[in-house]
């Protein structure tokens, strides 16, 4: 038995294979590879640096826990 779900999602990856199906090519993966390349290189051929982050280093340090209890007012 199909449900409406099922019809409804081989719709949308039909839609998006025919709209984005340049995007996944394999010559369209080359260019995006040879650009980056590119501004890579250009990137660093102007004094810039690439350095290597620690996986468990992240942007946003835990924060202590607020107390909120009561904190609006009635």
């Amino acid at each position: 038995m199909k449900d409406g779900y099922e019809d409804q999602g081989k719709n949308a990856r039909s839609k998006d294979s025919e709209e984005f199906a340049e995007e996944r090519s394999i010559t369209s993966r080359q260019r995006a590879r040879s650009q980056l390349n590119s501004d890579v290189d250009e990137f660093l051929a102007g004094g810039g640096a690439i350095s290597e982050v620690d996986p468990e280093v992240t942007a946003d340090p835990p924060r202590k826990p607020q107390p909120k209890y009561g904190s609006r007012p009635i």
